[in-house]
């Protein structure tokens, strides 16, 4: 099959972890597909996508041009982008003749769409979030609210199939007028290839020098609503066993915050921050944990992090929201809390952390896990080819 893969993510965190590997499975699967992104030409969109592998990184050069202009300005940015993507567009399907476009949704990106409508290819469209609400919400909102709406429902409406990453996200297409039939379920995944050479628990632990610790990790861009300060406070309880260590595998806008926290409450030395790293160095880090934290969550979202915690065999730690419930069980792969309940998270801790046999069963239910639903990146090429091949 040839595909036309199409996004507009100049990021270098789970979004491009997520636009790689699926390129990756689509081509082992023997797809040809066909790369079209900003700021590249065809013959190196796939160089660009790949962006040396750094993670845990922000687009610092957008978030200067977010600052700089007013918001409608940056959105009819945005909007007019659409030329640009449209012209690439149209030129690659027309040499490379695709069976399909496969394009990953952001808000007012419409090229798919134009091109589908002009050339009658089908279009499948990814779907991380739904952006009008989480825009409206953070970053200072949006400017042009009925312009946002009008587009993204433009969008998920016009697609042959919309690809929402969670049963909860699919309910917002749904809310927006998509039929039913046309909304398919595809989480986030994982690559087992990438975690094949990931060494021992032991070995990992020994090489960062937290032997005997129980470790609770972390992946990941933190930010202040994941909660890692409440790890903290509770470390520093007396419920907290004195062995735990925090390992933050990653950086983020809230890591000076957390490493002052943990100096002022004595736990310097107990907390751990990598910084940026190349992501073929996550499966070493994660490898060194025993309890695998996902404090908080977004409720549409289908985590990378989890997908990272599941194939290592980790025990996760989790609230027990709707759209984690559609991967985690309270009990076999994860201990779930009630997010809404003061203290939970902290008993929750204080349980798998005390409980060594708890966290052997856990951690073989969450090495199950990835087989059980087929949460890989395979997996999930296979799902998205079936849809073209059954029309």
């Amino acid at each position: 099959m040839k595909i036309l893969y199409h996004h507009r993510t100049a990021s270098k965190d789970g979004q491009a972890v997520h636009i790689v590997e699926m390129i990756d499975a689509l081509r082992s699967e023997g797809h040809e597909v066909r790369v079209v992104a900003p700021g590249a030409s065809e013959a190196n969109a796939d160089a660009v996508v790949q962006g040396g592998g750094r993670m845990g990184s922000d687009m610092d050069w957008v978030h200067r041009l977010k600052a700089m202009l007013p918001k409608a300005a940056y959105e009819l940015m945005e909007l007019a982008y659409n030329l640009v993507a449209y012209r690439k567009l149209m030129a690659a399907a027309r040499d490379f003749h695709p069976h399909v476009i496969y394009e990953r949704y952001n808000l007012f990106l419409l090229a798919g769409l134009m091109v589908k409508r002009r050339l009658g290819i089908p279009l499948l469209l990814e779907v991380n979030s739904p952006l009008v609400l989480e825009r409206s919400q953070h970053s200072g909102g949006l400017a042009l609210q009925r312009l946002a709406r009008w587009a993204e429902g433009t969008a998920w409406r016009g697609a042959d199939a919309v690809l929402p990453v969670t049963e909860v996200l699919a309910d917002h297409v749904r809310a927006c007028g998509v039929p039913t039939e046309r909304i398919h379920v595809v989480p986030n995944g994982i690559n087992r290839a990438h975690f094949a050479d990931a060494p021992m628990p032991d070995a990992a632990k020994m090489r960062l020098g937290l032997e005997g610790a129980v470790v609770l990790g972390f992946t990941g861009f933190v930010r202040d609503w994941h909660g890692v300060d409440r790890i903290i406070d509770w470390m520093a309880s007396p419920q907290a066993p004195q062995g735990t260590h925090l390992l933050v595998v990653g950086d983020g806008p809230v890591r000076a915050e957390l490493e002052a926290q943990a100096q002022r409450l004595g736990l310097a030395d107990r907390v751990t921050f990598t910084g940026v790293i190349h992501r073929d160095q996550v499966p070493s880090f994660v490898a060194a944990f025993d309890v695998a934290l996902q404090p908080a969550v977004t409720p549409y979202a289908s985590p990378l992090k989890l997908m990272e915690y599941l194939v290592l065999g980790k025990a996760v730690v989790a609230p027990a929201t709707p759209n984690l419930q559609e991967v985690l069980t309270d009990d076999v792969n994860a201990l779930m809390f009630e997010q809404a309940l003061p203290g939970a998270l902290e008993s929750a801790l204080t349980r798998i952390c005390t409980d060594t046999l708890l966290r052997q069963r856990l951690a073989q239910g969450a090495a199950d896990t990835i087989d059980r639903l087929d949460l890989t990146w395979i997996g999930n090429a296979r799902r998205v080819t079936a849809l073209v091949e059954a029309g």
